[in-house]
Order: C-alpha cells, then sequence, then structure tokens
C-alpha cells in the first residue's frame, strides 16, 4: 500500500450555530451546541434506521485542520511539554479525522440532530456508526 492514496467521500456535512474553528469548545462535552447533519441524496437510505436516542459516532473531516501538524502543547496549553499529535485530540494532524459521539435527538427526513457537536458549521461527515453496547 506503500504510496497510495484514498478517497473518502463526504456522506453528508454539518449545521451548526458553531461558524469559526475559533467558536469550537475542544470537546463536544464542554459546551458544545445541538447540530444537523444533513446527509447527501445518495446517503439518505444508509441514515434511514437511525432513530431518536440512538448513541452513535460521528466521523467528520476537520477540513480546517493543518496536515503538516506533527506535534503541539496539548488544549494550547504552552507550560504543558508538546506530544505527538496520536497521542492527543488535536484537530491539526496529517489526515484530520474527526471523532465524536453524539445522541440522536430528532430525525427529519435527511437530516438528523445531535448533541453534543463540536463540529463547525460546513463540516464534511465521512461516517456514521452506531455506540455498540458496553462500548466507552
Amino acid at each position: 500500500m506503500d504510496g497510495q492514496d484514498f478517497v473518502i467521500r463526504p456522506v453528508g456535512r454539518v449545521e451548526s450555530s458553531l461558524a469559526r474553528r475559533e467558536d469550537a469548545p475542544m470537546q463536544g462535552s464542554e459546551g458544545a451546541p445541538d447540530a444537523w447533519i444533513v446527509f447527501d441524496d445518495n446517503a439518505c437510505e444508509a441514515a434511514r434506521d437511525l432513530a431518536v436516542g440512538d448513541d452513535v459516532l460521528v466521523l467528520t473531516w476537520l477540513h480546517e485542520a493543518n496536515r503538516d501538524i506533527q506535534t503541539v502543547h496539548p488544549r494550547d496549553d504552552r507550560s504543558v511539554p508538546e506530544r505527538g499529535v496520536f497521542s492527543t485530540r488535536s484537530p491539526d494532524r496529517p489526515n484530520p479525522i474527526g471523532l465524536h459521539r453524539v445522541e440522536v435527538v430528532d430525525v427529519d427526513g435527511p437530516r438528523i440532530r445531535v448533541r453534543p457537536l463540536e463540529a463547525i458549521d460546513g463540516t464534511p461527515v465521512v461516517d456514521v456508526k452506531p455506540v455498540l453496547r458496553g462500548e466507552a
């Protein structure tokens, strides 16, 4: 697989009151608002069984991330030594895939409202997976 590129196609996008990266909390549990995931027409069938009360993992493409960053001060705290991004939740990383555990709180056709979601408005959604019983 050396030298191969992978194509990831979005299945939808986030509609959120968070307009800028600076507006977003670092984690959903730190005050992130409800947001809508709007599925593309070609993914509506895949989303048809999502229901209110479901806990799901939303994978996003953090489109404003800096892909050249390999080390960060965790939580942007300069008093903390730098760490490799793979040991942090930094959005800046070689492949900026976001992972968000959320609850479905509304279903409206090709849209689901989830909470809490710290992704900014317009963030591409690349997958949604159910949280399996016993998963943290």
